[in-house]
């Protein structure tokens, strides 16, 4: 039986985080045209790490429990492609020519294929691929406590547990959080459970169950966790499949700026304002194969059950029509400036 799989970790999401504000005696704002991140790359802020923990954990989580997960841990991924003496280079490439277009031939998982299923297609830019590959060949990463065992067990032998490399240390400047850090965090974290519940919802039920999902359970699951983080969470979309998330005048405007950048392939960080002390934070949502199935064209992607489905639930439905990688809306996010 074929299973699926999201690709959430971003996939929706190439991410930079350092803001570039305008000051007034009310608000302050990130400039929409500011496209460009100013990354350093440190011992204590490698640039893979964030790229690792914002693109990969969400559906690659290293806590989550065995039966549990969508996807294997990043570090079943090290296991499996750092053997004997392959350089850092080839390491690289391995990974990358897996992600550039996903196939079983280029994986070097076949039991993670077979469990979860392959991974949906994503444009990634491959100078953050690497980057996120050679963080994982020079530094430990986090993984699950069962993980070691397990492999040991699962594969009898045949791949070693690979966890080495070095150890980053927790210091001042990974503890300071910026409000693109933080928002992004309150997304990402929102993101990870509507995306394991919808899966589990795919995984056993199929893609029309899921529909219904989306319909009864994403807005207690998303208000559940903007009381977990204290914060207000929305979803908007000038194209909204459910009416009340229309986005409004503002929302439209920083939608067709994300949508500007990556369709002409430009660098996009979150978009920010300090209004009377109330942070607002907006980042895209953007689409991969798998959202496809409900999104996608009519004519190649959504199945008429499907449809019928979403018609019959959302009856002024505008959410189709899309392909890979287009923005289908932003998170917005409102938290007090001080935690």
């Amino acid at each position: 039986m074929r299973t699926h799989y999201i690709n959430i970790f971003l996939l929706s999401f190439i991410v930079y985080f350092i803001s570039s504000c305008n000051t007034n005696t009310k608000s302050t704002s990130s400039d929409l045209e500011d496209v460009k991140a100013d990354i350093q790359d440190t011992a204590s802020n490698h640039p893979g790490k964030k790229q690792l923990e914002n693109q990969c954990y969400i559906c690659h989580n290293p806590t989550a429990n065995i039966k549990g997960r969508i996807a294997p841990p990043m570090v079943a991924v090290k296991s499996h492609y750092l053997h004997g003496d392959i350089s850092q280079e080839e390491f690289a490439d391995a990974i990358w020519k897996f992600v550039e277009k996903p196939n079983p031939y280029n994986s070097k998982m076949e039991g993670a294929v077979n469990r979860f299923g392959l991974m949906p297609y994503q444009e990634f830019k491959e100078s953050e691929i690497r980057e996120i590959a050679n963080y994982m060949y020079q530094y430990k990463i986090d993984e699950p406590e069962w993980f070691k065992k397990h492999i040991e067990e699962e594969t009898k032998g045949k791949i070693k547990y690979q966890n080495n490399g070095k150890t980053l240390e927790n210091t001042a400047i990974n503890s300071v959080k910026t409000t693109a850090d933080r928002g992004l965090e309150y997304a990402l974290n929102t993101k990870k459970e509507l995306g394991k519940n919808l899966m589990g919802t795919i995984q056993k039920k199929g893609t029309k169950a899921a529909v219904t999902f989306c319909n009864v359970k994403a807005y207690p699951i998303t208000d559940s966790m903007a009381v977990a983080q204290n914060a207000r969470i929305k979803r908007v979309s000038d194209r909204p499949r459910n009416i009340n998330n229309q986005a409004n005048k503002k929302e439209i405007a920083i939608i067709e700026q994300f949508k500007k950048s990556i369709a002409s392939n430009k660098d996009y960080k979150p978009v920010t304002d300090l209004i009377d002390g109330v942070n607002h934070f907006y980042y895209p949502i953007t689409t991969n194969s798998m959202c496809l199935q409900c999104h996608g064209s009519l004519d190649k992607n959504v199945s008429k059950e499907v449809y019928n489905t979403i018609l019959k639930l959302y009856p002024e439905d505008q959410a189709t029509g899309y392909n890979v990688n287009e923005v289908r809306g932003i998170w917005a996010i409102e938290f007090n400036e001080s935690e």
